[in-house]
């Protein structure tokens, strides 16, 4: 629930079909930051996670398929921490 705030940061990660699972990357490129596998992140608008939502709910198969969008405020009030492969210096440097 959204409890009337502009969210304009934000990660999607998400669990689909192999049919379908090309279809979501397509759509989540076209919005956000590839980050790994099924997994996109970044700045985004509020009408354009309205658009995003919209145009994932129209691919993916609800019975069996997941999406998880995971919301903020912004980029600066979280903190992320990465174990194991070291991201690209493009990628590392997202939130500068």
């Amino acid at each position: 629930m959204s409890k009337g705030y502009n969210y304009n940061y934000i990660f999607v990660m998400y669990d689909v079909g192999e049919k379908r699972c090309h279809k979501v990357f397509k759509i989540c490129k076209k919005y956000l930051t590839h980050y790994q596998l099924s997994v996109f992140r970044g700045k985004i608008t509020p009408s354009q996670i309205i658009k995003l939502k919209a145009e994932i709910n129209s691919i993916i198969n609800k019975e069996e398929d997941s999406v998880a969008i995971i919301k903020f405020l912004n980029d600066h009030y979280f903190e992320e921490e990465s174990l194991g492969k070291k991201q690209s210096l493009v990628e590392q440097n997202l939130f500068v």
